[in-house]
């Protein structure tokens, strides 16, 4: 059901989403959604009896070279594998689906009228960030503070106030600054994503805010879009959402 949402096909050649531990023929008993597998995440699966994790990032984003308990990737795996815990990713697949993460998240920032901001050119609908507007202009700062709530987000740095207000806003879920041309071109007054880099913040043209909202934080909703996802399509099922899934970046304001 999440690939018929976001085909693995729809995946970034670096990723790896899809299985990433377990067996396809499993019997699942519950279900467990979380953005990062950590071990807190394994203990409260445990403890609610499911046997399948399917998380926004992969725990194994890199090859295994061995397994020996030198970090919590390696420790993480070694237990999921031991406690017959299945491991699920829907990672760029997830992020380049139609009504994927950034779609997902600019409904979440009272954005309409929403389109890809890069579409494949296969014609799919799929493609990564999206670009929308709000019913009508509004302060910038004022709807900066808004996302800041609304994203319980600790700090937002972002680039000179070259604009008053905001009507159109480009978005990117995730690690978003290779997106920043084609958010002036799209000719938004806000582009919002994360894990942007110093240089990023000297816009080639003054009239763009570009700010940077924190990479869990623009994608936690991965978690109530896959819960929408599956409990469409097996509704009595046993899904529960993670309480453990925290941001591990913490502010000091």
């Amino acid at each position: 059901m999440i690939e018929q949402f976001a085909p693995l096909a729809w995946q970034e050649e670096y990723d790896n989403c899809g299985l990433n531990i377990g067996s396809y023929e499993a019997e699942v008993t519950g279900i467990l959604l979380c953005v990062d597998v950590t071990e807190a995440v394994l203990d409260e699966a445990k403890s609610l009896g499911a046997n399948l994790i399917v998380s926004h990032h992969p725990l194994l984003f890199h090859p295994l070279r061995q397994m020996v308990d030198a970090d919590y990737v390696q420790r993480v795996a070694a237990r999921a594998v031991r406690e017959g815990i299945s491991l699920y990713a829907a990672h760029t697949s997830l992020d380049s689906a139609p009504e994927g993460m950034s779609f997902r998240l600019g409904k979440i920032l009272g954005l309409m009228d929403i389109t890809v901001l890069d579409p494949r050119p296969d014609g799919s609908g799929s493609g990564f960030g999206i670009v929308g507007r709000l019913p009508q202009p509004c302060p910038m700062r004022d709807y900066l503070k808004q996302v800041q709530q609304r994203l319980s987000i600790g700090a937002i740095r972002h680039s000179a106030w070259c604009r008053e207000t905001v009507q159109r806003v480009a978005l990117c879920t995730g690690a978003g600054g290779s997106m920043i041309s084609k958010a002036l071109a799209s000719g938004a007054d806000l582009y919002l994503s994360a894990d942007l880099r110093y240089n990023d913040f000297f816009v080639p043209e003054p009239s763009m805010v570009i700010a940077d909202i924190g990479h869990f934080e623009s994608e936690y909703c991965a978690i109530d879009l896959l819960y929408d996802i599956i409990t469409k399509k097996i509704a009595t099922f046993a899904v529960h959402k993670s309480e453990h899934s925290i941001n591990p970046v913490n502010y000091l304001v």
